[in-house]
């Protein structure tokens, strides 16, 4: 990275640190040298004047109202409410516009973002709004400008921004965000439109307003982030809170993993702990496929992404020791829409320096610690199964068999009444006549009409799921499963969406019908809490872990235990278990390891022990996590053919395991704040169509850490959903048959469900009494089903369904 300085009067180049270099020329020279890869420093000699007086506040950098390129800084002094807006062209004819209109001393403006260019100020007195071509216009003229107030008294402000369109002004006044309506048709007034609550007790310094993202950010000078949302119906509710000094450690956490070299390095002497106060928030241009925001810090500048809510990168003031300024006072940012770079101007706290900073966004961003994986992982198999792959069945047989001979058949097929016994005078016992009494007879009055018969009950569940239909959000049915309110743990819909089984603390397993109608059926057997329950692919078969360490597979076309697999097999207790390569497996965890378990599966008994059933399972494969921890949660795509299975340990990890070459595949640390209690995969539906690439997300849960999506490709958090409380119970989450949608539980009685292109919540779903612990998607059907802590069932349904 480079770094240019101007402020001498000959020209020489010094050192900033390793691999950095600093290029000092003289003041007279007015271009603007601009690395390829670096930082340009540009020093404004703003004391040249008589009166002299530090600058306190910078305002927002805008595009330059008269030459239409370059962009308008503006400075305003504690000594008078006079604003004055400078241009950054460095242009020796352009003088200062004044505008004059505030009783007291100016503490924020912001600029427009349509045409024509509006300035916001504001003040102790008033909030005004000026339109620069008119007042540029005027003050040619010999006239003086004259602005229009949309709000008095607020207080001190400290910050305020407008809207994309320039129709609302957001003020942070005091602890308070207020919303100025700023034009109404073609008259401008002023009308409050919300007021937020107290955030914090330190003052809110800046605030930004992000289109894209549909978000309104402001910052605290605690170093606390508040995010809202703007879009319509959200009524500005709150999407997050942020600890900017807790993200940057982080990142710095995450680069000291991601570069083994650094590790080793000694350790330096702990430096006190300092804060970041959010002095400047603004827009950020760059390659990220996310709306992301320049973040001015007395520390440093920070680029923070709106959809996972984490930092992306991180330049501290402290690293480029030839900068003039160290620790700013005051900042303002602004990126060029379609290119590359970004302008930073700093006021020093200490002094009466004034900088301009050019960053380079890629080359910034290409230094960053990312958690990239050598090669793509791909939850679609994209080679066969491998010889060496504990997947791999052997070569595959012949299946027509050669037909034998004709008379070699004809004669084993005769069998020959002789005695039993070899005596002359006794007769044969008759096992190989043919029956006399007729034990079963067919029913020859069935009437058929020569079609099959159908295999649907319902047949609107057979048509295809509705991609574009409506949220479940109408609370149709709601059941009380247990008589002493055991606490449902886990629910799970079949593959045709016609069962739905639920696992109880009280050591029950249920099968209900999809719509919660008549009897269930009962699964008893377990000596423990239900924590598991899991349907095959075909619908045969019903799976079941318990607290009680066994796992049980029952026969689900009646309450038939067909196999039981106990202590005797797993060191430890079963956390995590499921049918996997299309029920060619059973997948489970145990202690720090997984184990991949060959089974067949019958409910038929031995002739003579009739207490034995003819079920076997066979260890294939055990393969342990790389840092020996506990697996607190484990997932594997069974719908189709897949290699990869994700495991989480109790060390907050995430590590991905290719099952085709037998190893790791990947390993993330830090994944959540506490660890991981649920892994779910977007595995679609037979009844859904889903564009391949939809397949590569997943979804990972922590209490009181929220849910992350996550791109199998890349190993990155895509987003973050934190407005759910989620803070003691390990509530679940799931996925739509469609792909879009994400939903879970909570600790507020509710039901929240996500948006994958959203950060905040589409819908909360009221009418429980207790926690909601487990939730489930139908894949046939537009419902949700939901489970509470009191042992309650509610099926959602779709508007008009």
């Amino acid at each position: 990275m480079c770094l240019i300085n101007k402020q001498g009067r000959s020209g020489r180049k010094r050192s900033a640190g390793p691999g950095t270099s600093v290029c000092t020329r003289g003041a007279g020279d007015r271009d603007l040298v601009a690395p390829s890869d670096g930082v340009c420093e540009r020093d404004f000699e703003h004391t040249r004047r008589a009166r002299v007086c530090p600058v306190t506040t910078l305002g927002k950098l805008g595009p330059c109202p008269v030459l239409g390129r370059g962009c308008v800084v503006t400075f305003f002094y504690p000594f008078g409410a006079v604003c004055k807006l400078w241009s950054c062209c460095f242009c020796s004819f352009l003088q200062p516009l004044i505008l004059r209109g505030h009783l007291r001393p100016v503490t924020a403006v912001a600029f427009g973002n349509a045409h024509p260019l509006l300035l916001c100020s504001a003040s102790r007195d008033r909030v005004m709004m000026w339109n620069l071509g008119e007042c540029r216009e005027k003050t040619l003229d010999g006239q003086p400008p004259r602005g229009t107030v949309l709000h008095a008294l607020l207080g001190e402000v400290l910050c305020l921004r407008l809207s994309p369109d320039d129709r609302v002004a957001a003020v942070c006044a005091g602890d308070r965000i207020l919303m100025l309506d700023a034009e109404v048709w073609d008259r401008r007034k002023g009308s409050l439109i919300h007021s937020s609550s107290v955030l914090t007790a330190s003052s809110l310094l800046s605030l930004v307003l992000d289109p894209g993202s549909q978000q309104l950010v402001a910052g605290s000078a605690d170093g606390q982030l508040w995010v809202f949302s703007l879009a319509e119906g959200h009524h500005y509710r709150l999407v997050t809170r942020v600890d900017l000094r807790k993200q940057r450690d982080t990142f710095s956490t995450r680069k000291l993993s991601s570069c083994p070299e650094d590790s080793q390095l000694p350790p330096t002497k702990e430096e006190v702990e300092e804060t970041l106060p959010v002095l400047s928030l603004a827009p950020c241009e760059c390659e990220l496929n996310a709306s992301c925001l320049w973040i001015g810090s007395s520390a440093g500048l920070f680029i923070f992404n709106l959809a996972n809510f984490e930092l992306e990168a991180v330049l501290h003031f402290k690293e480029f020791g030839s900068l003039s300024i160290q620790v700013a006072g005051s900042c303002a940012m602004m990126s060029r829409p379609c290119g590359r770079k970004a302008f930073c101007l700093l006021s020093a706290l200490f002094g009466k320096k004034i900088a301009l900073l050019e960053v380079d966004l890629a080359a910034l961003l290409r230094s960053q610690p990312h958690p990239g994986v050598g090669a793509r992982l791909s939850v679609l198999p994209s080679s066969g199964v491998s010889s060496t792959s504990p997947l791999y069945f052997g070569p595959v047989e012949e299946t027509s068999a050669k037909l034998a001979p004709q008379k070699q058949s004809a004669a084993r097929a005769i069998v020959k009444d002789q005695p039993l016994v070899f005596h002359s005078k006794v007769m044969s016992s008759g096992y190989t006549a043919a029956p006399r009494v007729a034990m079963f007879s067919p029913k020859t009055n069935v009437q058929n009409d020569g079609k099959r018969p159908s295999k649907c009950k319902n047949s609107s569940r057979c048509k295809d799921y509705p991609l574009e239909s409506p949220l479940p959000s109408k609370l149709s049915r709601q059941l009380a499963v247990s008589h002493d309110q055991a606490a449902v743990h886990c629910v799970q819909y079949s593959g045709d969406g016609q069962r739905l089984a639920c696992g109880l603390a009280n050591h029950l397993s249920l099968v209900f019908s999809a719509d919660l109608t008549g009897t269930p059926a009962v699964f008893s057997g377990h000596s423990g809490a239900v924590s598991t329950v899991c349907w095959s692919h075909n619908g045969r078969w019903l799976l079941s872990a318990s607290q009680d360490g066994t796992l049980r597979v029952w026969s689900a076309r009646r309450p038939e235990l067909a196999l039981c697999l106990g202590k005797d097999m797993f060191p430890k207790p079963v956390r995590s278990a499921q049918f996997y390569y299309l029920d060619a497996f059973i997948l489970l965890s145990s202690g720090p390891e997984f184990q991949l378990l060959k089974c067949h599966i019958s409910t038929s008994r031995d002739d003579v022990k009739r207490y034995k059933q003819k079920s076997r399972c066979t260890p294939v494969f055990r393969l342990p996590t790389t840092e020996a921890v506990e697996v607190t949660s484990l997932s594997a795509v069974n719908e189709f053919y897949s290699y990869l299975v994700l495991a989480a340990g109790r060390n907050r990890t995430l590590e991905v395991f290719d099952l085709n070459a037998g190893r790791s595949a990947a390993l993330l640390a830090g994944v959540h704040s506490r660890p991981i209690h649920q892994i779910c995969q977007n595995k679609g539906s037979s009844f859904a169509t889903q564009h391949p690439q939809a397949y590569h997300l997943f979804a990972t849960t922590a209490t009181g850490d929220g849910v992350k999506l996550w791109d199998m490709r890349t190993l990155r958090c895509e987003r973050r959903f934190e407005g759910h409380p989620n803070r003691c119970h390990p509530c679940g989450i799931a996925w739509s048959p469609c792909g879009r949608y994400v939903a879970c539980g909570a600790e507020d009685r509710h039901a929240y469900l996500y948006e994958t292109g959203s950060s905040t919540f589409s819908r909360r779903l009221a009418g429980h009494s207790d926690t909601v612990m487990a939730v489930a998607f139908s894949p046939s059907a537009v419902q949700l089903a939901t489970a509470t802590l009191d042992g309650k069932l509610q099926l959602f349904q779709a508007e008009g369904c």
